[in-house]
């Protein structure tokens, strides 16, 4: 697509209301694209991946979709959902798909892969492997606890390279209006490697008090979910994926923000100086 068709571009962007979606969204309106904010509830565009439904209507005379699923690339029921997304946005003649994914998730993979086959030829797709947000502690799952002084998470003494929402949607955007973003996979991390420790630290200086990190094991985070009132069965697959996310295998950094956007990505400290705090459920 050249500058002339990116003005008249309609996009999609699904789970328009998360961290990621909301961001997208505000910078695509800003380049005077028309937005069709795809959410449950909130958005101007019913969209719901638990309703099928719901996919087809919104995808109708999109030029190109921000795909962001939720609960997770990785989750039961994510391979077949992006199979059916993908074959009715080439049907709808949607031209370019960006799909949001997680670093080092082979499940996430595999339904990266359902939705590149499912879309055919015919319609672009750039993926963008995201590390944890920095936004997590700040208007995320883990806002609460930053706010009551202490984050319990299984996450140990592991190091992550924590990535800022605003610099993923950055990435997101550039994919969806320019060229030369067809098959590539982005994979975006923060500057620096963090352990959670230090994550809450950085957290508690920006705020002025103390915030400390509480390691737990997958079993009392899921105990802590089922408290909050998430189904047993829900909680132990959510504990589960971040105690193997989290296990030393990410703890890198890349080059994918700079090579993208030219310039370097916002440090952590940056980013929760500047967030506003405000807990929330986890979206993409």
């Amino acid at each position: 697509m050249d500058e002339k068709e990116n003005k008249g571009m309609t996009v999609l962007v699904t789970a328009a209301t998360g961290k990621t979606g909301r961001r997208v969204a505000e910078r695509l309106t800003g380049l005077g694209l028309t937005v069709r904010a795809g959410s449950r509830t909130g958005g101007t565009t019913p969209f719901d991946w638990e309703d099928p439904a719901t996919w087809g209507p919104a995808l109708r005379g999109a030029d190109a979709a921000y795909v962001a699923y939720y609960p997770d690339l990785a989750a039961p029921g994510a391979v077949e959902a992006l199979d059916g997304f993908g074959r009715l946005a080439a049907g709808a003649g949607v031209r370019r798909l960006v799909l949001l994914s997680g670093r080092g998730e082979p499940g996430a993979a595999r339904a990266e892969e359902a939705l590149r086959a499912a879309a055919g030829r015919g319609v672009e797709l750039t993926v963008v492997r995201a590390a944890f947000f920095v936004q997590n502690f700040t208007e995320g799952l883990l806002a609460e606890g930053v706010a009551a002084g202490e984050v319990a998470f299984p996450a140990g003494s592991t190091a992550e390279p924590f990535v800022d929402a605003g610099d993923v949607a950055d990435v997101v955007v550039a994919a969806l209006t320019e060229d030369g973003h067809a098959g590539a996979v982005h994979e975006l991390t923060g500057p620096r490697l963090l352990t959670f420790a230090e994550a809450a630290a950085e957290c508690g200086a920006a705020a002025g008090r103390a915030v400390r990190y509480v390691p737990v094991t997958a079993d009392q985070y899921a105990a802590a979910l089922g408290a909050y009132g998430l189904p047993e069965a829900e909680a132990a697959w959510v504990a589960g994926l971040f105690a193997s996310l989290l296990d030393g295998h990410n703890a890198s950094v890349t080059d994918g923000v700079r090579r993208v956007l030219g310039r370097e990505p916002r440090g952590f400290t940056e980013a929760v100086s500047t967030a506003p705090s405000t807990a929330s459920t986890p979206a993409a």
